[in-house]
C-alpha cells in the first residue's frame, strides 16, 4: 500500500477519472442529478442512490447526468434481505403509537414492495457506470462476474473489519469502511448486530486498512478539510461525504431538515429504527426519542415500519415539522454549509491538501 497519503490519494483519482479524492454519497431520496452533476465539475465523483428507483428512473438519471457532465459515478443498491416476518397485532399498536404524531395510518400502510432488485442490477449492468456500490450485505457471485466482465468496479460498504475481508473475497474492488458517525442507515450485513457493532471512523479505517489489500473510503462524519486529511492520513484511499452536502442548493433539501442541521451538535443525533425499521442515525426529533421510550412499541421490520410512518412523515413534509420528519444527519451535521457543491468539494479538498503539507514537512 502506498503510504503517503497525497500520493495514495492520487493514485485513486487516477484509477477513477477523478480530479479530488471526494466522493458524493448515495442518499435515498436526497440524492438528485443536480448534486452528483456539481461535485463531478469539481472533480469528485457522483453518486445514484437506486434503493426505491425503478429501471427506468436510474435510466433516466443516469441519462441526465452524462449528457450535463463528463466524469464517473456510482449506482448503489441495497443488498435485499428475506421478506419481513409480519405480526398484524403488534403492527396495530405500532399504528395506534403512530395515530399521535400524525394522521390515521391504513391497515395495509405496511405492505410495501421495493423495485426488483435483479431488474435495477440488469440495468445498472445496462448503463455501466464507473462502480456499483452495494450495503447491506454482498453482490451474488453471478453479478460480480458480470460487473468484472464490463470492468465496472465493485464498491463494497462494510461497517466492521469481518465484513470488510468478507466483501474483498467476494470480489469487491474498493471498501467503503462506514463509520458509526454516518447519517442514514446502517450498512451492517446482519441487521441484527447493526446497534450492537458500533465502530468509529477512526478506528474503523485503519483497521480495515491493515486487513485488505484494496483501496478502502472512509465514510461517516466527515465535513470539512480536517476530516478528508485525517481519514488520508488514516490510510483511505478517499472520502465519501453524504450530510456535508446536504444544505447544497443542488440537492434540493426540504428548507426545514437543512435548517435543523445547521444547528446540530454530534450528540444530537441518534441511531434508532423508527423511521424504516432499519438501523438509521437522524437528528433526535421530538418523534424519534418518544419511539425510543420505554412504553412505545418496538418498531415493525423493515420494510414494514417505513410504510407505517409513510403518513406521518409526508403530513410532517407538508407542514414543514421538522419534528416528525424523516431527518438523517451524520455527526458532523452542523459543519454542512448551504453553498454550491461544487464550491464545498473544491474548498476542502484545498483545505485537506493544506494540512497533508504541513504534516508532510512536519515530519522531515
Amino acid at each position: 500500500m502506498i503510504s503517503d497519503p497525497r500520493s495514495r490519494a492520487a493514485a485513486f483519482c487516477d484509477r477513477f477519472g477523478i480530479r479530488v479524492p471526494i466522493l458524493l454519497a448515495p442518499m435515498a431520496g436526497a440524492c438528485p442529478p443536480s448534486s452528483s452533476m456539481a461535485v463531478m465539475r469539481a472533480g469528485g465523483f457522483g453518486a445514484c442512490a437506486a434503493l426505491l428507483m425503478q429501471p427506468k428512473e436510474i435510466e433516466d438519471w443516469a441519462a441526465e447526468v452524462r449528457a450535463n457532465v463528463d466524469g464517473p459515478f456510482q449506482i448503489n443498491l441495497w443488498i435485499p434481505e428475506p421478506p419481513p416476518v409480519r405480526d398484524r397485532s403488534h403492527e396495530a399498536r405500532v399504528r395506534e403509537f403512530l395515530l399521535r404524531w400524525g394522521p390515521p395510518v391504513p391497515e395495509d400502510a405496511g405492505d410495501m414492495t421495493l423495485p426488483r432488485f435483479e431488474e435495477q442490477c440488469q440495468t445498472s449492468l445496462r448503463i455501466a457506470p464507473a462502480a456499483v456500490s452495494s450495503i447491506m450485505g454482498l453482490y451474488p457471485p453471478s453479478f460480480v462476474a458480470e460487473l468484472k466482465s464490463r470492468r465496472i468496479s465493485w464498491f463494497a460498504t462494510a461497517t466492521t473489519v469481518a465484513e470488510a475481508k468478507k466483501a474483498e473475497a467476494a470480489g469487491a474492488d474498493v471498501i467503503i469502511a462506514q463509520g458509526m458517525e454516518a447519517g442514514g442507515h446502517r450498512g451492517a450485513f446482519d441487521a441484527t448486530k447493526a446497534e450492537q457493532q458500533l465502530v468509529g471512523l477512526f478506528a474503523l479505517v485503519p483497521a480495515i486498512v491493515d486487513a485488505v489489500s484494496i483501496p478502502v473510503v472512509a465514510a461517516g462524519g466527515i465535513a470539512d478539510g480536517r476530516g478528508v486529511a485525517a481519514a488520508l492520513t488514516l490510510g483511505a484511499s478517499a472520502v465519501v461525504m453524504g450530510t456535508a452536502f446536504l444544505r447544497c442548493p443542488e440537492t434540493k433539501l426540504h428548507p426545514a431538515w437543512a435548517h435543523a442541521l445547521a444547528k446540530t451538535t454530534p450528540e444530537q443525533t441518534i441511531l434508532s429504527r423508527a423511521f424504516t425499521g432499519k438501523p438509521a442515525r437522524s437528528i433526535a426529533t421530538d418523534y424519534v426519542r418518544a419511539a425510543l421510550a420505554p412504553d412505545a412499541p418496538t418498531p415493525a421490520p423493515y420494510l414494514v415500519q417505513r410504510g407505517l410512518t409513510t403518513p406521518m412523515r409526508l403530513e410532517a413534509q407538508k407542514a414543514g415539522d421538522v419534528q416528525r420528519m424523516q431527518v438523517w444527519a451524520g455527526q458532523s451535521a452542523a459543519l454542512a454549509r448551504a453553498e454550491s457543491a461544487s464550491v464545498i468539494t473544491e474548498r476542502l479538498w484545498s483545505e485537506a491538501q493544506a494540512l497533508l503539507r504541513e504534516t508532510a514537512i512536519d515530519r522531515r
